[in-house]
């Protein structure tokens, strides 16, 4: 039996959302080397500070805000011994939760200390500022250690432009094992075959192939080598602009049922203009070159109209 096939993935997006007047003065304050907290009706100075009020739930205004000092004490931490891709530092650290002078609440960050020796709660630490800063939270880019430095108050806010939003980049990397049927699925894409798998109980042909019938679980067993033409089932008009977009827009994304299955699959349409593209449209497989062939659906370039008659909605209505 061939073995299973694995792959990296990494799924990754700038998440960019705006912050409001309250965390905009926040990380505005950070971009010029200042801790903006906020001052609860309770009497707590908390940071970042709050946009409600946990007990009135009253917004907080700009009275409300006040400056705590770079320098606080360390209330509790946890040893860093093998940091992983885009954490702090690329080597041993803590992470530390620091009640700032003038705060009632600690704050988590980076401490850049050398070993776990190093680290003890109720030690004096310092913020220590990047270099560049933006308005992010990055903008403090650790703590270290300090000598024993007298307490701070919290002081009123003086006036300051406020950040209006921030980018966030989120990136998960995983590693991808494919299913033994999902494993001859990718082989038969490096071959320029489509295949799928056929339910011995109810006849379902699925595509990409399952271990198992969707519609009754049995366990699925016969390959079956599909048709390269099908039909369009339902689309979309791809009329907005995104970030890492291939292709200007407008354009088309549908579901095409191939011939002799019984789920479609989603893939580009081109080779019509947008508007012209319908339900029922015979469509065939366009591939790439095959010396860009891989183990991968993107070896189909995208699907084009075959010229046939459109098919009759009876033989998709179910696919829908």
């Amino acid at each position: 039996m061939s073995r299973t096939l694995q792959a990296p993935v990494t799924v990754a997006f700038d998440y960019t959302r705006s912050v409001g007047p309250v965390l905009g003065r926040f990380f505005a304050g950070l971009r010029d080397r200042t801790l903006v907290a906020g001052r609860t009706s309770d009497g707590r100075v908390v940071l970042p500070p709050p946009e409600y009020d946990p007990v009135t739930h009253r917004q907080l205004t700009d009275a409300d805000l006040v400056e705590v000092a770079d320098t606080g004490t360390v209330t509790s931490w946890t040893w860093v011994p093998e940091p992983v891709k885009h954490q702090p530092f690329d080597r041993p650290f803590a992470f530390a939760l620091v009640t700032l002078d003038g705060a009632d609440a600690p704050l988590l960050h980076a401490l850049d200390v050398d070993s776990p020796d190093h680290v003890v709660t109720g030690m004096r630490v310092r913020v220590r500022w990047a270099e560049e800063r933006s308005g992010a939270i990055t903008d403090i880019e650790c703590f270290e250690p300090a000598d024993d430095l007298p307490g701070g108050r919290a002081t009123p806010l003086a006036d300051r432009e406020a950040t209006t939003g921030i980018v966030t980049p989120v990136s998960l990397d995983y590693l991808y094992a494919a299913s033994p049927e999902e494993s001859a699925f990718y082989r038969g894409l490096n071959e320029g075959r489509i295949l799928g798998q056929r339910c011995p109980s109810c006849g379902k042909v699925y595509v990409p192939p399952r271990s198992a019938c969707p519609a009754d679980g049995t366990p699925t067993a016969e390959e079956v080598e599909l048709s390269q033409t099908g039909t369009i089932t339902t689309f979309c008009i791809v009329n907005v602009p995104f970030l890492g977009q291939k292709i200007t827009p407008p354009y088309v994304s549908a579901y095409v049922l191939l011939d002799g299955a019984d789920i479609a699959i989603l893939h580009l349409i081109l080779g019509v203009p947008a508007d012209q593209v319908r339900m029922g449209m015979r469509v065939k497989a366009v591939w790439k070159p095959q010396e860009e062939w891989t183990y991968s659906l993107e070896n189909i370039d995208h699907f084009e109209p075959t010229g046939d008659p459109d098919a009759d909605f009876d033989t998709y209505k179910h696919h829908l």
